[in-house]
Protein backbone atom coordinates (compact mmCIF):
# COMPACT_ATOMS: atom_id res chain seq x y z
CA UNK A 1 0.00 0.00 0.00
CA UNK A 2 1.13 3.30 -0.99
CA UNK A 3 2.44 5.85 1.55
CA UNK A 4 0.29 8.86 2.39
CA UNK A 5 2.63 11.79 3.56
CA UNK A 6 1.26 15.34 4.35
CA UNK A 7 3.84 18.30 3.85
CA UNK A 8 3.32 21.86 6.05
CA UNK A 9 5.67 24.31 4.16
CA UNK A 10 4.89 27.49 2.96
CA UNK A 11 7.77 27.89 0.73
CA UNK A 12 6.52 25.92 -3.01
CA UNK A 13 10.34 25.42 -4.14
CA UNK A 14 10.88 23.38 -1.02
CA UNK A 15 7.90 21.84 -1.05
CA UNK A 16 7.95 20.47 -4.13
CA UNK A 17 11.53 19.52 -4.01
CA UNK A 18 10.32 17.14 -0.84
CA UNK A 19 7.42 16.07 -3.19
CA UNK A 20 8.87 14.91 -6.10
CA UNK A 21 11.71 13.28 -4.21
CA UNK A 22 9.06 11.25 -2.02
CA UNK A 23 6.99 10.73 -5.00
CA UNK A 24 10.07 9.09 -6.75
CA UNK A 25 10.04 6.61 -3.85
CA UNK A 26 6.10 5.93 -4.53
CA UNK A 27 4.58 8.02 -1.42
CA UNK A 28 1.59 9.79 -2.25
CA UNK A 29 2.23 13.73 -1.19
CA UNK A 30 -0.05 15.93 0.18
CA UNK A 31 1.26 19.82 0.25
CA UNK A 32 -0.29 22.54 2.07
CA UNK A 33 1.30 25.85 2.65
CA UNK A 34 -0.88 27.65 5.44
CA UNK A 35 -0.72 26.51 9.58
CA UNK A 36 -4.04 26.23 10.31
CA UNK A 37 -5.15 24.92 7.08
CA UNK A 38 -2.20 21.99 7.30
CA UNK A 39 -3.61 21.29 11.19
CA UNK A 40 -7.03 20.83 10.45
CA UNK A 41 -5.95 18.45 7.39
CA UNK A 42 -3.71 16.84 9.86
CA UNK A 43 -6.32 16.23 12.27
CA UNK A 44 -8.97 15.21 9.90
CA UNK A 45 -7.19 12.80 7.48
CA UNK A 46 -5.03 10.09 8.37
CA UNK A 47 -1.28 10.03 6.82
CA UNK A 48 1.56 7.60 7.84
CA UNK A 49 3.75 10.68 8.15
CA UNK A 50 3.81 14.68 8.35
CA UNK A 51 6.79 16.77 7.73
CA UNK A 52 6.36 20.11 9.30
CA UNK A 53 7.81 23.67 8.85
CA UNK A 54 7.98 26.10 11.65
CA UNK A 55 7.81 29.51 10.13
CA UNK A 56 4.41 29.29 8.52
CA UNK A 57 1.23 31.91 8.29
CA UNK A 58 -1.62 31.63 10.56
CA UNK A 59 -0.15 29.08 13.15
CA UNK A 60 3.73 28.55 13.63
CA UNK A 61 4.81 24.63 13.66
CA UNK A 62 5.69 24.77 17.12
CA UNK A 63 1.87 24.95 17.59
CA UNK A 64 0.77 22.48 15.04
CA UNK A 65 2.96 19.51 16.34
CA UNK A 66 1.84 20.29 20.02
CA UNK A 67 -1.64 20.07 18.80
CA UNK A 68 -1.09 17.20 16.87
CA UNK A 69 0.41 15.48 19.29
CA UNK A 70 -2.41 16.05 21.75
CA UNK A 71 -4.92 13.98 19.30
CA UNK A 72 -2.67 11.82 17.04
CA UNK A 73 1.44 9.51 17.50
CA UNK A 74 1.62 9.96 13.64
CA UNK A 75 5.18 10.04 12.76
CA UNK A 76 6.39 13.87 12.40
CA UNK A 77 9.33 15.93 10.89
CA UNK A 78 10.02 19.22 11.52
CA UNK A 79 12.36 20.58 8.54
CA UNK A 80 13.20 24.20 9.31
CA UNK A 81 15.54 26.84 8.67
CA UNK A 82 16.09 27.56 12.63
CA UNK A 83 19.34 25.78 13.37
CA UNK A 84 19.61 27.09 17.26
CA UNK A 85 19.75 23.83 19.72
CA UNK A 86 16.82 25.54 21.17
CA UNK A 87 14.40 25.14 18.38
CA UNK A 88 15.77 21.64 17.92
CA UNK A 89 15.12 20.63 21.91
CA UNK A 90 11.80 22.61 21.94
CA UNK A 91 10.40 20.75 18.35
CA UNK A 92 11.98 17.22 20.01
CA UNK A 93 10.17 18.15 23.41
CA UNK A 94 6.68 18.91 22.01
CA UNK A 95 7.39 15.49 20.81
CA UNK A 96 8.80 15.67 16.88
CA UNK A 97 10.50 12.50 16.13
CA UNK A 98 12.81 14.09 14.15
CA UNK A 99 14.22 17.21 13.40
CA UNK A 100 16.16 18.18 10.16
CA UNK A 101 17.67 21.27 9.00
CA UNK A 102 17.45 23.65 6.18
CA UNK A 103 19.46 23.30 3.37
CA UNK A 104 18.96 19.42 3.77
CA UNK A 105 19.65 16.24 1.59
CA UNK A 106 16.16 15.23 -0.19
CA UNK A 107 18.15 11.44 -0.12
CA UNK A 108 18.64 12.02 4.00
CA UNK A 109 15.27 12.79 3.56
CA UNK A 110 13.38 9.92 2.17
CA UNK A 111 15.89 7.96 4.01
CA UNK A 112 14.45 9.64 7.94
CA UNK A 113 11.28 9.57 6.48
CA UNK A 114 11.12 5.81 5.91
CA UNK A 115 13.06 5.01 8.62
CA UNK A 116 10.30 6.20 10.94
CA UNK A 117 7.45 4.86 8.97
CA UNK A 118 8.70 1.55 9.14
CA UNK A 119 9.70 1.68 12.44
CA UNK A 120 5.99 3.34 14.00
CA UNK A 121 4.51 0.20 11.73
CA UNK A 122 6.44 -2.49 13.28
CA UNK A 123 5.61 -0.84 16.77
CA UNK A 124 1.82 -0.88 15.39
CA UNK A 125 1.95 -4.62 14.78
CA UNK A 126 2.82 -4.88 11.07
CA UNK A 127 5.16 -8.19 10.60
CA UNK A 128 5.23 -8.08 14.41
CA UNK A 129 4.08 -10.67 16.90
CA UNK A 130 1.86 -9.57 20.01
CA UNK A 131 3.36 -8.71 23.13
CA UNK A 132 3.25 -7.53 26.04
CA UNK A 133 5.97 -6.34 28.66
CA UNK A 134 5.71 -5.15 32.29
CA UNK A 135 8.23 -4.10 34.59
CA UNK A 136 8.28 -1.62 37.72
CA UNK A 137 4.46 -1.15 37.86
CA UNK A 138 4.45 -0.13 33.85
CA UNK A 139 2.66 -2.11 31.29
CA UNK A 140 3.85 -1.93 27.73
CA UNK A 141 1.03 -3.58 25.01
CA UNK A 142 3.43 -3.32 21.91
CA UNK A 143 0.80 -4.33 19.27
CA UNK A 144 -1.29 -1.43 20.56
CA UNK A 145 1.49 0.43 21.60
CA UNK A 146 -0.23 1.52 24.62
CA UNK A 147 1.82 2.18 28.07
CA UNK A 148 0.05 1.76 31.61
CA UNK A 149 1.27 2.85 34.57
CA UNK A 150 -0.20 0.88 37.39
CA UNK A 151 -3.73 -0.06 35.40
CA UNK A 152 -3.85 3.41 34.24
CA UNK A 153 -3.10 4.72 30.40
CA UNK A 154 -0.23 7.28 30.24
CA UNK A 155 0.25 8.68 26.38
CA UNK A 156 3.58 8.76 24.86
CA UNK A 157 4.84 10.10 22.01
CA UNK A 158 6.17 7.63 19.10
CA UNK A 159 9.74 8.30 19.91
CA UNK A 160 9.20 8.58 23.95
CA UNK A 161 7.44 5.40 23.44
CA UNK A 162 10.20 3.11 21.68
CA UNK A 163 12.77 4.64 24.10
CA UNK A 164 10.73 3.74 27.27
CA UNK A 165 10.23 0.48 25.53
CA UNK A 166 13.75 -0.31 24.25
CA UNK A 167 15.10 0.26 28.16
CA UNK A 168 12.33 -1.84 29.59
CA UNK A 169 13.60 -4.33 27.16
CA UNK A 170 16.84 -4.49 28.22
CA UNK A 171 16.98 -3.38 31.94
CA UNK A 172 19.62 -3.13 34.61
CA UNK A 173 21.88 -2.05 31.90
CA UNK A 174 23.58 1.32 31.20
CA UNK A 175 23.18 2.67 27.60
CA UNK A 176 24.97 5.78 26.81
CA UNK A 177 22.93 8.77 24.79
CA UNK A 178 24.99 8.12 21.89
CA UNK A 179 23.60 4.07 21.68
CA UNK A 180 20.07 4.98 22.29
CA UNK A 181 20.12 7.76 20.00
CA UNK A 182 21.10 4.93 17.13
CA UNK A 183 18.78 2.24 18.66
CA UNK A 184 15.72 4.74 18.57
CA UNK A 185 16.65 7.60 15.61
CA UNK A 186 18.54 4.45 13.60
CA UNK A 187 20.93 7.18 12.69
CA UNK A 188 24.71 7.72 13.62
CA UNK A 189 24.82 10.57 16.19
CA UNK A 190 25.92 14.03 16.60
CA UNK A 191 27.09 16.13 18.81
CA UNK A 192 24.02 18.07 18.35
CA UNK A 193 21.73 15.34 18.67
CA UNK A 194 22.71 14.08 21.66
CA UNK A 195 20.39 16.30 23.27
CA UNK A 196 17.62 14.58 21.68
CA UNK A 197 18.00 11.74 23.88
CA UNK A 198 18.22 13.93 26.85
CA UNK A 199 14.42 15.68 25.79
CA UNK A 200 12.72 12.93 25.18
CA UNK A 201 13.92 10.85 28.99
CA UNK A 202 13.11 14.03 30.45
CA UNK A 203 9.79 14.13 29.03
CA UNK A 204 9.14 10.26 29.79
CA UNK A 205 10.12 11.30 33.65
CA UNK A 206 7.47 13.91 33.49
CA UNK A 207 4.80 11.82 32.66
CA UNK A 208 6.02 8.89 35.28
CA UNK A 209 6.24 11.27 37.91
CA UNK A 210 2.46 12.54 37.64
CA UNK A 211 1.21 8.72 38.07
CA UNK A 212 1.30 7.50 41.76
CA UNK A 213 4.86 5.57 41.36
CA UNK A 214 6.91 5.58 44.49
CA UNK A 215 9.97 5.57 42.63
CA UNK A 216 11.56 6.57 39.11
CA UNK A 217 12.53 3.19 37.13
CA UNK A 218 15.11 5.11 34.65
CA UNK A 219 18.36 6.19 36.58
CA UNK A 220 20.90 9.26 35.19
CA UNK A 221 23.96 7.77 35.46
CA UNK A 222 26.40 10.91 34.87
CA UNK A 223 28.97 10.68 32.46
CA UNK A 224 27.62 6.76 31.55
CA UNK A 225 24.20 6.93 30.17
CA UNK A 226 20.36 6.02 31.80
CA UNK A 227 19.63 2.34 33.08
CA UNK A 228 15.69 0.95 33.85
CA UNK A 229 15.92 -0.61 37.10
CA UNK A 230 13.44 -3.46 37.82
Amino acid sequence: MTATILIIEDDPSIAELQKDYLEINNMDVTIECDGKIGLKIALEQDFDLIILDIMLPSMNGFEICKAIREEKQTPLIIVSAKTEDIDKIRGLGLGADDYIIKPFSPNELVARVKAHMNRYLLLRGNNYQPKMIKLANISINIDAHKVYVLEEEIIFTNKEFQLLLFLMEHPNRVWSKEELFERIWDFDVLDTEVATVTVHIKRIREKLRKTNLTELPIETLWGSGYRFNT
